[in-house]
């Protein structure tokens, strides 16, 4: 008989990690929503490049990446990214505590399995794994301007500022990913439309 592993149950538990815990939200997003929107978008930003831009990525890599990006968060919890980014020394040791989540998560995965989760979460040694990481941060803070772009549609202030925040990372990132341009011209703008308006 096998031995049981915990792994798939715990990244369930997705779904029960709020995403902006300090901010009054309008409706709550939990990780599993926002987990599942980057997916998308990376998968987008991925195919965007292929098609327009010459690139060979994998595009379904790029979704896988974006389903786990954040799972660490399960137990680390979502840290607010005005602390998160607060300064170098709290950015990194934050970023060494997601590290050792994510072999705490994947120590969960029977040993034939894991090689391949390690894969998603740490990646591979070259220019196009990189390339496509870059994608995904970039698909995860279109996330979070759409986040803000819903709730400010909603008549919420509370996230005016935040919006203004991730329009400027995102806007950043359109610099060196012409992808991410592309995204922000093309798509960006239905966020927010009616149902109505968007049929």
């Amino acid at each position: 008989m096998s031995e049981q592993s915990s792994f798939f149950a715990v990244v369930s538990r997705m779904k029960y990690i709020e995403r902006w815990a300090l901010m009054r939200n309008a409706r709550p997003e939990n990780l599993s929503e926002h987990s599942l929107e980057v997916a998308v978008i990376a998968h987008a930003l991925a195919t965007i490049g292929n098609v327009r831009h010459g690139r060979k990525l994998d595009a379904d890599r790029a979704a896988l990446i974006g389903l786990f990006h954040d799972t660490t968060e399960i137990v680390t919890g979502d840290m607010p990214t005005p602390v998160k980014y607060a300064n170098g020394t709290i950015r990194d040791a934050y970023k060494d505590v997601e590290d050792q989540a994510a072999h705490r998560l994947l120590s969960g995965l029977p040993e034939d399995l894991r090689p391949t989760y390690e894969a998603i979460y740490f990646g591979a040694d070259d220019e196009d794994d990189a390339y496509l990481r870059k994608l995904v941060k970039a698909a995860d803070r279109i996330s979070a301007l759409i986040k803000c772009v819903d709730e400010r549609q909603s008549g919420n202030r509370e996230f005016w500022r935040a919006e203004q925040g991730c329009r400027s990372k995102v806007e950043q990132m359109a610099a060196t990913c012409p992808e991410v341009r592309d995204f922000m011209d093309e798509f960006l703008p239905s966020y927010g439309e009616t149902l109505d308006e968007l049929l």
